[in-house]
């Protein structure tokens, strides 16, 4: 069956034929997923805390993480633009590289404590400049946490939106915090935010980034470290470049007309 047009990839498509679920996937894909945030999307991510963060790079190697923040830390610019900041971390800068080759990012939020309730959110992101970001959108809040102010933005611009079941979500509850209001309440809306008791925000102390949890370090200093093996080249990079190639030349070839051999790469 031809599946042209349908979300999802083509790998899924063709899973869901060999696996028989082609119906059921149909039936979400015309239920589930928009391509913009509709008004209860909107109110879910305003009060948001945290979010899974899927990235790659050029050449598809993966990276997933956590991004936290204050309530609405994730920011709803319109029904189909999100933005969130990017605050001082550990200098790897490995997401945001990541994005800088492979706009295509995922995003999951999911609530733990008062819903149980997920939310994937796809779509194409670049970074933008805090002054940038703020000069576009001059609404935005002003953290007074020097460890919770943008270095960056990234701005993600909205092509699925879509629910995660709740069947398999645990129910977490918060433990209260000093300066905090009840466990499960909603986004605050005053700007600029106020700050957090107790958390280590920005902080360079080993200490309380959790030090050497993992060993890694200690495994440096021992020399137990294994450098890591030379990323081997993908069988169809080579095919890649080849029709660049040859897509340039023809396109010469078209705008010139046939021109002596001058050599393969100039």
């Amino acid at each position: 069956m031809e599946r042209t047009g349908r979300p999802g990839s083509d790998g899924e498509h063709r899973l869901q034929q060999r696996l028989g679920t082609a119906d059921r996937a149909d039936r979400f894909y015309d239920e589930q997923v928009l391509d913009h945030l509709n008004v209860r999307m909107r109110e879910f991510i305003g009060r948001q805390e945290m979010f899974f963060l899927a990235t790659s790079d050029r050449h598809g190697e993966c990276d997933s993480t956590f991004r936290a923040g204050p309530p609405g830390f994730l920011e709803v610019l319109d029904g189909r633009t999100l933005a969130y900041p990017e605050y001082r971390g550990n200098g790897v800068l490995a997401s945001l590289g990541n994005i800088e080759e492979n706009p295509h990012v995922g995003i999951l939020m999911v609530d733990f404590f008062r819903d149980r309730i997920g939310l994937h959110v796809n779509g194409r992101a670049r970074v933008v400049e805090d002054d940038e970001m703020r000069s576009r959108h001059p609404g935005l809040p002003v953290d007074p946490v020097p460890g919770r102010r943008a270095v960056v933005w990234v701005e993600v611009a909205v092509e699925e939106a879509y629910i995660h079941c709740a069947k398999h979500i645990p129910h977490l509850q918060k433990v209260p915090a000093r300066g905090r209001g009840r466990a499960g309440d909603g986004p605050r809306t005053d700007r600029p935010r106020e700050p957090e008791q107790g958390r280590a925000w920005g902080t360079d102390d080993v200490k309380r980034k959790g030090g050497d949890f993992f060993g890694a370090a200690a495994e440096a200093r021992e020399g137990r470290r294994t450098p890591p093996a030379e990323r081997p080249a993908r069988p169809e990079e080579w095919l890649e470049e080849a029709e660049r190639v040859l897509a340039e030349a023809r396109r010469r070839a078209a705008e010139k007309g046939p021109q002596p051999f001058s050599g393969w790469f100039r």
